[in-house]
């Protein structure tokens, strides 16, 4: 199993990826959409590979992510981290 996002959004489907050359949040200092993503800095502060790792998991940030209207996925990223959580991952 490959960590791409520190949220658990799939990347592998992501119309970005190739045109912006993104390699996933994982791997990349800041993100290509903007100076920063808060869910990114959380994680990495805490020194987590993903938000699955964490006490608070799901926190209100990463919900709020995963269910804003624009940009949300209804929850898979949720589900993702989960997956990834119980994969020992």
């Amino acid at each position: 199993m490959t960590i791409e996002s520190r949220c658990g959004i799939s990347c592998e489907g992501c119309a970005h990826r190739e045109p912006m050359r993104c390699a996933g949040c994982t791997q990349i200092q800041k993100p290509f959409w903007g100076d920063g993503c808060p869910v990114k800095a959380c994680c990495e502060e805490k020194g987590h590979a993903h938000c699955g790792q964490c006490g608070e998991f799901p926190c209100a940030l990463l919900e709020r992510f995963a269910y804003d209207e624009r940009q949300g996925d209804g929850g898979a990223r949720i589900e993702q981290c989960r997956r990834w959580k119980e994969g020992g991952v």
